[in-house]
């Protein structure tokens, strides 16, 4: 399956919208997540504030960016994992959607429920998690728009040499 040139444009636009908000949220988050651990009041405001981004923004947004990643990957030369640096955002975006949805989740929903009463554990882990989260997200840009390493050898053989740029 192959996009024509104006839905692979398209789905491609899509694909750096939500990627875009995706990063948007998680520094929002790792704003807030500062913010309610230096403490005083900002901590009343921040942790429920980083629930309804969180739940309501960052976690569906994940979901998306992967799903309409993977789609513009099937639906382009650069398929889904022909190339080494398509597989590396596969494998960093789906880490990252395992990590969103059974760790940082619970996370969220639970600082809205203790707000100020959040362990320390807890608000450390809640600005650690969007730092790694921001750090992968610019790790996939970039390897977006380098495209390091060529092609996977294994995939030269089944599919053949097609050009991708």
């Amino acid at each position: 399956m192959r996009f024509t040139p104006k839905w692979r444009k398209a789905i491609l636009t899509l694909h750096v919208i939500t990627a875009v908000g995706w990063l948007g949220s998680d520094l929002v988050l790792l704003t807030l997540g500062v913010a309610g651990l230096s403490g005083g009041a900002d901590k009343d405001v921040a942790y429920p504030a980083m629930s309804i981004v969180g739940t309501a923004l960052f976690v569906p947004l994940s979901f998306l960016v992967w799903v309409v990643g993977v789609v513009n990957a099937l639906g382009t030369p650069w398929g889904l994992l022909r190339w080494w640096w398509v597989a590396v955002k596969l494998v960093i975006v789906t880490v990252m959607l395992f990590l969103v949805t059974f760790l940082l989740y619970p996370g969220l929903v639970n600082a809205s429920d203790l707000g100020e009463a959040l362990p320390r554990r807890d608000q450390i882990n809640l600005v650690v998690a969007p730092s790694v989260s921001s750090t992968l997200l610019i790790i996939s840009t970039v390897l977006s728009t380098y495209k390091p390493w060529g092609r996977r050898s294994a995939a030269v053989r089944v599919a053949g040499p097609t050009s991708a740029r």
